[in-house]
């Protein structure tokens, strides 16, 4: 009865070898994951950071025309105040 459950060096080396194995390829798909859940959660930062990113990009495309509107405003009161002159000029006259 023994002989039927003795088995060899080479045989338990084996079996240690492929335990060894099975650890390791535990391990392994365990870190791999870990890996893929920290490169979902930076995906997810990174979509959200392109898309404030691109608001931004929106919201300053055309701040270079702020010196023309400033330009154009005081046009306009300087307009305003010759207008408002002649306005009380004609207002004042007899």
């Amino acid at each position: 009865m023994t002989d039927l459950l003795a088995i060899t060096t080479d045989q338990t080396l084996w079996w240690i070898t492929l335990a060894v194995g099975l650890v390791v390829a535990l391990v392994v798909a365990g870190l791999l994951e870990a890996l893929r859940r920290t490169v979902v959660q930076v995906n997810e930062a990174v979509a959200v950071l392109w898309t404030m990113g691109t608001r931004v990009a929106q919201n300053t495309s055309t701040t270079y025309v702020l010196e023309t509107t400033k330009a154009r405003g005081h046009d306009l009161n300087v307009e305003l105040a010759r207008h408002n002159r002649s306005a009380d000029e004609r207002s004042h006259q007899p």
